[in-house]
């Protein structure tokens, strides 16, 4: 089994399957061949960066993004955030917004999202790479079939688990969720485009602890900041 990145033990075994059908062995080397010839985000080395940073087991919520940012320094592995010293992205800016006003969490002054990762929330993107300068250039190569069945892994646990859908695309995904089982908080993308239309106001942090610990799960620290 040939894979392009390093991931851990967990999520290889229960993937190992999926490495070996044609369209990953088809995808892997073409992206292969991209991080060769072209600039591609995120680096090698963090392309499962999220799947590397929260075990299966550990899973709590799914965030789901769409594909990596595509400007120098932004994207490495985990939706949404960005390293320390990186200028904010508008997005994500709206979603500390959101975090401070539904549940008081001072505004970080940093885009680095690993705690929440750690704290058992899935960044996943639905591409998982991309060309510079060129945003969704790696959609329909087949990324999409494979975190589809990330996805599809998650909702055959028994443990409840809350999927944070912002935009169409993510929302696509929940014909996929069985919500008998899990909980599906949906809205808007935190995009300035659309936020001002649901998703400022939707208090997706307060409302997936509430349903955690209903489900006697423990709830997540969303605190990015001491």
């Amino acid at each position: 089994m040939s894979i392009i990145a390093p991931l851990n033990d967990q999520w290889l075994e229960l993937l190992k399957d999926e490495f070996e059908k044609d369209y990953m062995k088809t995808l892997t080397a073409r992206i292969e061949a991209l991080y060769e010839d072209t600039v591609v985000y995120p680096p090698r080395e963090q392309l499962f960066h999220a799947l590397n940073l929260t075990s299966f087991d550990s899973i709590k919520a799914v965030i789901l993004g769409q594909d990596p940012y595509h400007g120098p320094n932004q994207a490495y592995g985990l939706s949404f955030s960005v390293k320390e010293g990186v200028r904010l992205p508008p997005s994500l800016r709206n979603i500390y917004k959101e975090l401070e006003s539904d549940i008081g969490c001072s505004i970080p002054k940093n885009g680095e999202l690993d705690k929440w990762a750690r704290e058992g929330v899935l960044l996943l993107n639905t591409v998982l790479t991309v060309e510079a300068g060129k945003a969704a250039a790696h959609q329909k190569f087949g990324w999409e079939k494979f975190t589809d069945q990330i996805i599809s892994l998650i909702n055959e646990r028994n443990e409840p688990v809350v999927f944070i859908l912002w935009g169409k695309q993510a929302i696509d995904k929940k014909k996929m969720i069985d919500t008998t089982k899990h909980y599906v908080l949906e809205s808007v993308h935190p995009s300035p485009l659309s936020a001002h239309r649901g998703f400022f106001g939707s208090k997706p942090f307060s409302q997936t602890n509430q349903f955690l610990q209903e489900k006697g799960i423990a709830p997540i620290d969303w605190r990015l900041t001491e």
